[in-house]
């Protein structure tokens, strides 16, 4: 997906501006029950040096991702930049002034992590809701555990749920729970009768509201389906079940989340940047910035909140006022250019597809293919639109129905506009089609793959969506590097944690939770994967000057991990673990 759930942020910005003032202290929000909550910081030695001075790193492998010079001994750094890379006394000589050696114990270091696709502001909702996800991430393997979750994050957060009166879930995935069913409004009425329940599905398409939450969001048996969505029904056909689809979701859990305030708003953009930064991240994204979004991260940004840098693409067909990109960043915050979406997510089953799902969802035909969520003349506008004004475009295409109009538009705004650099972005991609590949190239459409769901819907690919054939070709990373492509590969958080070593592995090795290899023709090398985890993000927001290597000029954004990910074998890279996460010489995360 590409959190379409971030119309919810809308709905939070929406609330916002009907409040007062945003005070100039920010008092945190207490949440028990984070879904992984945000991490203690610790300072590191470098941080404990002299303001100005120099700092060295040795005593551990050291890659770059620099292919002239793709290992050193030892780095320098210097206000926040690198200074020196290579032999130890080479570097050493260039300090200006007293420098602080920092010894790595044998830890590998690497260019900082950059997040091509994600959102870091629902991040921050799933780190401060209750922790629906399945195993490995959470305990989400069935409904009586979701009850059981959600009753202990009740009993936990009391005084939240009495000032904002709804309790929220995200995370649960139907096609990992042992009833092979999405709950419904019962399951939930189970849990509480009283207050309004929502819980969201990871993918962030869909979700399921108890009845107290319907009957507060106006959802009836009369309610018609809204373009773009669907509100489930019971076997009589009209009874809303809970479940809700796409834009249906949106609408009903905005008029929930909207009670959320400023306060809460800022404590979800903080916690959910220092979730990423506990995975190894120094530049991450709001990819789909909804009305007011990008205001709430510059106060964010002003407030002190980030410790990593932030790129936001405002929404294009909502938020359209708030599309100004600059390359400049302004307190670790700059809009990067605009964002759109086709379609919904394939694990949900709302993708847009040319042919028919593999198992079609409950209610719809054999010939069902999902649908777009938007119109093809929207797509064409917004692209046009892009091209006309010089702004970066990244859209949403799971479904390949979808790729090809993306495909169609980039190639018509080029012909009207001329070619120009300006790094147009497949988000997801999921089931592009080989041939698609070569127009992706020819149009300069940078793909964002998704590989990290071979991982955790491959064997659903194989079984329900797309079936064992199509499934093999989801994310076809090996496909396009051999057509001499670059791409980048994300994690789509809150989809997911936003785990930079599970996309690593999954990028890498492809299995499945049964332990299945799925399309082993479309893995690529270690050093491939880190690649596109550090220099082509840099590069897909044209900040490869800067950042995405070890090499003199650029940030000091590094990631410390416990081993080398070059030396260990492809099936062992998931046993990888982030010791330390530095952001321009200074120490935003360290592990216990």
């Amino acid at each position: 997906m590409c959190i379409a759930c971030s119309p919810l942020a809308n709905a939070l910005t929406q609330a916002i501006s009907r409040r007062a003032a945003l005070k100039h202290t920010i008092a945190g929000v207490t949440l028990a029950g984070a879904a992984g909550a945000a991490p203690s910081f610790l300072c590191s030695d470098a941080q404990a040096a002299t303001e100005g001075a120099a700092t060295l790193y040795v005593g551990g492998p050291i890659v770059t991702i620099n292919d002239s010079q793709p290992t050193a001994e030892a780095v320098l750094v210097q206000d926040g930049k690198i200074v020196a890379v290579g032999a130890r006394a080479d570097v050493e000589s260039q300090a200006k002034g007293p420098i602080t050696t920092i010894d790595l114990m044998g830890k590998t270091m690497l260019p900082g992590f950059v997040d091509p696709h994600g959102h870091v502001v629902m991040v921050g909702l799933q780190a401060l809701s209750a922790n629906l996800l399945p195993p490995p991430d959470g305990e989400g393997g069935d409904i009586p555990a979701l009850q059981r979750i959600l009753r202990a994050w009740i009993a936990e957060n009391g005084k939240v749920i009495e000032r904002y009166g709804v309790i929220v879930g995200f995370g649960y995935d139907d096609s990992q729970l042992a009833e092979q069913r999405h709950p419904t409004r019962a399951d939930l009425d189970a849990v509480s009768s009283e207050t309004p329940v929502l819980i969201i599905h990871q993918s962030g398409h869909l979700g399921v509201l108890n009845s107290k939450a319907l009957d507060q969001a106006g959802v009836t048996k009369d309610t018609p389906d809204p373009d773009g969505g669907a509100f489930r029904r019971e076997t009589d056909g009209s009874t809303p079940s809970g479940v809700c689809e796409e834009a249906a979701f949106f609408g009903a859990a905005g008029k929930l989340l909207g009670r959320l305030d400023a306060q809460a708003y800022l404590e979800m953009i903080k916690a959910g940047a220092a979730f990423y930064a506990s995975f190894g991240y120094t530049t991450v994204q709001e990819g789909r910035a909804m009305p007011g979004s990008a205001t709430m991260l510059a106060k964010a940004g002003e407030a002190g909140l980030l410790d990593v840098d932030v790129v936001v693409y405002p929404d294009v067909f909502q938020s359209i006022k708030e599309i100004a990109p600059s390359r400049n960043y302004k307190n670790r915050v700059r809009i990067g250019g605009a964002k759109a979406t086709i379609d919904g997510s394939p694990q949900g089953k709302t993708a847009y597809l040319s042919q028919p799902y593999y198992k079609p969802p409950q209610g719809k035909g054999p010939d069902y293919r999902g649908y777009a969520a938007i119109t093809k003349k929207q797509i064409d506008d917004a692209v046009d639109l892009a091209f006309a004004n010089g702004w970066q475009i990244i859209t949403h295409a799971n479904g390949d129905a979808a790729v090809e109009w993306l495909i169609e538009a980039v190639d018509a705004a080029t012909a009207k506009h001329g070619r120009g650099d300006r790094r147009a972005v497949l988000v997801h991609g999921q089931t592009a089609r080989l041939d698609q590949l070569p127009k992706l190239k020819e149009l300069a459409i940078l793909p964002s793959f998704f590989p990290m769901h071979t991982y955790y819907w491959g064997d659903w690919h194989r079984s329900s969506v797309l079936g064992p054939e199509r499934a093999e070709r989801i994310s076809p990373c090996n496909s396009a590097r051999k057509l001499g492509m670059i791409f980048t590969t994300h994690h789509d958080a809150p989809v997911a944690n936003p785990d930079a070593i599970r996309v690593l592995s999954a990028t890498v090795t492809r299995v499945t939770r049964s332990g299945y290899v799925l399309g082993p023709e479309e893995r690529v090398d270690t050093l491939t994967a880190l690649k596109a985890m550090t220099i082509w993000p840099a590069t897909q927001y044209f900040e490869e000057a800067s950042k995405g290597t070890i090499e003199p000029g650029k940030l000091a954004d590094f990631v410390i991990l416990s081993a080398n990910p070059l030396a260990v074998k492809p099936e062992e890279l998931i046993k990888l673990k982030v010791v330390e996460t530095i952001k321009e010489g200074k120490s935003i995360y360290r592990a216990a």
